[in-house]
């Protein structure tokens, strides 16, 4: 059974800075892993992702330059450092791993077959 837990969330103020973790257990094939978030009344979004093959990375562009994905392979963990953060950055986070998929598929909820229980982040004053 895979399992992924997630750690980090909290309250921080804008420009402040958290750092997410998630930790894979129980897969037999791991292409990649990303974070996704979900706001109040929104869809769920794409923020960041890493494929474990090649160590590529991706982000949506509302984060690009503040939001950084990172991993560590051998454990199947993968971080996400998130600076400068932004009221609007307010949502729950979370980790998704997916068994297969491209480069083409990677920004795509349905690519992730499992995914984290969520962890709240809340960026106020």
């Amino acid at each position: 059974q895979v399992q992924l837990v997630e750690a980090g969330g909290g309250l921080v103020q804008p420009g402040g800075s958290l750092r997410l973790s998630c930790s894979a257990s129980g897969h037999r094939f791991n292409f990649a892993m990303g974070w996704f978030r979900q706001a109040p009344g929104k869809d769920r979004e794409f923020v960041a992702a890493i494929t474990w093959a090649s160590g590529n990375t991706y982000s949506a562009d509302s984060v690009k330059g503040r939001f950084t994905v990172s991993g560590v392979n051998a454990n199947k963990t993968v971080y996400l450092q998130m600076n400068n953060l932004k009221p609007e950055d307010t949502a729950v986070y979370y980790c998704a791993l997916a068994a297969t998929g491209s480069r083409l598929t990677i920004k795509g909820a349905r690519t992730y077959a499992y995914w984290g229980q969520g962890t709240q982040v809340t960026v106020s004053s």
